[in-house]
């Protein structure tokens, strides 16, 4: 069974605009470390990026597809379909976070990093969006 916050759109936007927020700071901080050349701090930081986007966005996935998304498809079959999406953003996102950290494991942190953080942001704006339309329904 899903949280309430999970099934009222008012305060699961609340959380999404929060870790998507977040994350668009984080990425700006790496974006300043690397025009300043701060490459050692860099990576460190895209490191504090892997970990927010495991501990806040994918945890919520998890959350979601335990929960919200079960009882969403048993309460509306219909909308299975969107469900199955909605899961799919969810991989997308859990591959890129996987492809970042190989990345930094084992070339460091470089330009094409900020490139996967970037896709992970309008990955999950988009995601977000549209949890966010099938929610009020419910």
């Amino acid at each position: 069974m899903s949280g309430k916050g999970l099934k009222h759109v008012d305060s699961h936007s609340a959380i999404h605009e929060a870790a998507l927020n977040e994350a668009k700071e984080i990425n700006n901080i790496l974006w300043k470390l690397i025009e300043d050349n701060q490459m050692d701090k860099a990576l460190e930081a895209a490191y504090i990026a892997v970990e927010h986007w495991e501990t806040r966005t994918l945890r919520h996935a998890d959350a979601e597809e335990s929960g919200l998304y079960k009882e969403l498809v048993k309460e509306s079959p219909e909308l299975k379909e969107e469900v199955i999406a909605l899961t799919r953003d969810h991989n997308t996102m859990r591959f890129l976070v996987s492809e970042i950290k190989q990345s930094l494991e084992k070339e460091g942190f470089n330009k094409q990093v900020l490139e996967k953080l970037h896709a992970l942001v309008y990955v999950d704006a988009f995601h977000n969006q549209e949890e966010e339309r099938i929610l009020p329904e419910h």
